[in-house]
Formats: structure tokens, sequence, C-alpha cells
């Protein structure tokens, strides 16, 4: 684990770094991906600090509300900024929700900017995995198998490793997609699909996984949900693209 980089006298957070560095990588991808498909690069980037902002607010507030004795004993860690006080779900949900107000207000294509940002998404994913690695957080379960790692005193699944693993296949899988000819909103719908499907499976091998019903995974069912949404809409989509389909006449009355 490594999470601080000493550079002299300079002490930098190493997943804090991670992660910026994936917002920069992703934001190349996404412009160039704009380029491609001729759509202005610079709305891209206004509409994605106002998503980050809200999203950050958002995801502060979600984690607060599901851990409110912390800030009751500690109130200055609501503007603290460490991220793993944030709850990616809740904070995902908020960008969402203001990037759909603004674009509606400026007249904004919401789907083709869904699958513009998509790029971007999966290599943050990717910065994700890497951050978690360096500080430690969403640690495996106990295992003997050999590829294990020590922390925390017990030889863990490297559960980071996997998560990185599973996000530079999804980007893979998405890059290789946006070169085709795919509806509007196709794209990041596949993309949610296939991080939901990836969530599904690396559950299994986290340590510190929040259970309900005493043996049921959280993050396992909200995965479940997720993912069959977004196959149900793409599968609307693609129905809904589909120039061969046969659309019902209305009887006149």
């Amino acid at each position: 684990m490594f999470p601080t980089l000493q550079i002299g006298p300079l002490a930098l957070q190493t997943p804090g770094l991670l992660l910026l560095i994936g917002v920069y990588l992703g934001l190349s991808l996404t412009e160039r991906y704009a380029l491609r498909c001729k759509m202005k690069a610079d709305p891209l980037y206004g509409l994605f600090f106002l998503v980050a902002a809200f999203g950050l607010i958002g995801a502060r507030l979600s984690f607060a509300v599901q851990n409110i004795a912390l800030f009751r004993s500690t109130p200055l860690a609501f503007i603290s900024l460490d991220p793993y006080l944030l709850d990616p779900w809740g904070g995902f949900a908020a960008g969402l929700l203001a990037g759909w107000v603004y674009g509606k207000r400026k007249k904004i294509a919401f789907l083709p900017t869904l699958d513009a940002y998509t790029p971007a998404l999966a290599v943050f994913a990717i910065a994700l995995g890497l951050a978690h690695l360096a500080s430690g957080h969403a640690f495996g379960a106990p295992t003997s198998l050999p590829w294990g790692m020590e922390l925390w005193g017990v030889r863990r699944h490297p559960s980071q490793v996997y998560e990185t693993i599973a996000a530079s296949a999804t980007l893979f899988i998405v890059w290789r997609q946006s070169r085709k000819n795919l509806p509007a909103g196709a794209l990041f719908l596949q993309f949610v699909a296939f991080s939901a499907g990836g969530r599904l499976f690396l559950e299994a091998f986290r340590g510190d996984s929040v259970l309900v019903f005493g043996t049921v995974r959280m993050a396992q069912g909200i995965a479940w949900l997720i993912m069959a949404c977004a196959m149900i809409l793409l599968e609307i989509i693609k129905e809904r693209s589909d120039p061969n389909r046969i659309v019902p006449k209305q009887m006149n009355g």
C-alpha cells in the first residue's frame, strides 16, 4: 500500500493523485470521442465540472445520511477532503440529475452526451481501482490462494487488483464499441451493464461488504438492479432505432 507519495518536504495523497490523473486521461478520451462524433468539446468540459461539483456534494450528503453518528461526533468531517467519506452511488445519482437539468435548460442532447462521457467514466473506474490499491480500501476477504497479499495482518484476495483488471477490460470493450454505429445512449448503457456485472462478481471477493438480512451483500443487490435496468433500457433503445421496426397504425374511430 502507498497512501502517500513523498516528494522532498511535500507529501501527496497517492489515491487522490491517481484519481486526478484518471479524470485528466478520461476527459482526454472524451474529447477524442467528441471530435470523432463531430461534437463540441467545450460544453462537455463545462457540464463535467458542474456534474462533478453536484456529484461531490451528493456523495458527501449520502454518506452522511448513512453514517450520521460519525458526523455528529466530528462535524468537521463533512468538509473533509478524504475521498473515502463519499458514497459513490449517491454522488452518481446527484451528478446525473444535475447534468440532466442543466442539459434540458441548455438544450444539450442527453443521450449522446452520456455516450461522450463514457470513455472518461471507464478510465476513472481504473483509476479508482488503483486508488483503492494504494490506500488499502476495498480490501479483499481472507484467502489461502498463492496470489493473496498481506493486508491488515491477514492474507487476503487482492480485490483492488481484480477491480482494476475488470475496469480495464470494460474500458477495452467500451472503446471498441465506441467505433461502431450505435444508437444514442447505447454506449453508456453498455458501460453501466458491464460495470454492474463486474461489481456483482467482484463483490464476492471483498472483505468489507455491507451485509443485509445477515448474509446478503448490499452491493450485489444494487448491482443486480442496475444491470437489469441498463439491459432493459438498452433493448428499448435498440428496438426504437431499428429501421425495420413495424409501427402499428392507429385505427380511426
